[in-house]
């Protein structure tokens, strides 16, 4: 496992946008504060390779270390894209950009982080979801999304997200699930874990959505228990736009998302700011939970 020299901060941010002309200027403007700074970025970067590739050829220029955790846009086999590719290929043809921009993804061995705040194995992840964050009074995947075709809250993944070659996103998940699980169990039980997923580990997020159909688009009740399993001090998302830290059974989670700009614009807090996950910020408590227009996913293209 690679390490640092004790320098510098570990960042975070998630849900770049980067099709959007005030994200990209936004980007562009993004910085490390020491030349040992490193910089999660837990997905939604765009939905193009040569955007996706932009924004991580930029960033990982100026950052020592960029890792990169998959979005449902990344995954998105879009019509205004050159690259075709579907599913699994499309995915492993975004591993092989990041490698080639020197830029870290779940497939390649968790770094640890030994500046301020370490030493901490820095996991990327890529699950996905499998339709278990289901809505009141629903039982079964066909029940929710009835019930979310019925209040048009759908998300854009049931178009443009393919499983290929698995006969579905919740198969493609429960693989997913699988395989990380039985890495992280061969991380030495001694070192604490940053764990990097572009949706939460837990459903607790979840709870502040506006539309609160939408979380069956959002995790997997199979990784319930990994924040109190594996010796976790921080486990960063995204996805739901909602920017701001919670803590659960003892565990700091941290929503870092840059959002869209009818979101962000509103917030009293500066956009684009990155967020710090080690060493630990001198605070406490729900930070950022009435931070204005991100009280959830609203529409039926998130």
């Amino acid at each position: 496992m690679e390490s640092t020299d004790g320098r510098g901060r570990l960042l975070a941010i998630s849900d770049l946008h980067v099709g959007y002309a005030e994200n990209r200027a936004l980007v562009e403007r993004m910085r490390p504060t020491s030349d040992e700074d490193w910089l999660l970025v837990a997905g939604d970067v765009a939905e193009t390779v040569a955007d996706i590739r932009w924004a991580l050829e930029l960033l990982a220029g100026r950052f020592s270390k960029v890792i990169w955790a998959p979005g449902n846009h990344e995954l998105w086999t879009h019509q205004k894209d050159t690259v075709t590719l579907r599913g699994v290929e499309r995915y492993e043809h975004l591993v092989a950009v990041c490698r080639g921009l020197g830029v870290t993804t779940p497939e390649d061995p968790y770094p640890v982080w030994e500046g301020p705040g370490g030493p901490a194995v820095v996991a990327s992840l890529f699950l996905l979801y499998d339709y278990s964050f289901l809505p009141k009074g629903c039982t079964t995947k066909e029940q929710g999304l009835d019930y979310a075709h019925g209040t048009r809250i759908v998300c854009t993944d049931e178009h443009l997200l393919h499983p290929d070659p698995y006969p579905s996103r919740e198969a493609w998940c429960r693989a997913r699930v699988a395989e990380t699980e039985r890495r992280l169990t061969e991380i030495p039980a001694e070192l604490p874990m940053v764990l990097v997923n572009h949706y939460p580990l837990h459903r607790h997020p979840t709870d502040i959505l506006r539309y609160p159909e939408f979380a069956m688009w959002c995790g997997t009740r199979l990784t319930a228990d990994w924040h109190r399993r594996f010796p976790v001090v921080c486990m960063v998302y995204g996805h739901l736009h909602i920017p701001r830290t919670t803590h659960h059974e003892g565990v700091r989670f941290e929503e870092v998302s840059l959002g869209y700009p009818r979101e962000w614009g509103p917030r009293p807090q500066p956009p684009g700011e990155l967020r710090r996950i080690l060493p630990m910020e001198d605070q406490a408590g729900d930070r950022g939970a009435a931070s204005g227009a991100g009280r959830g996913r609203g529409g039926a293209r998130p």
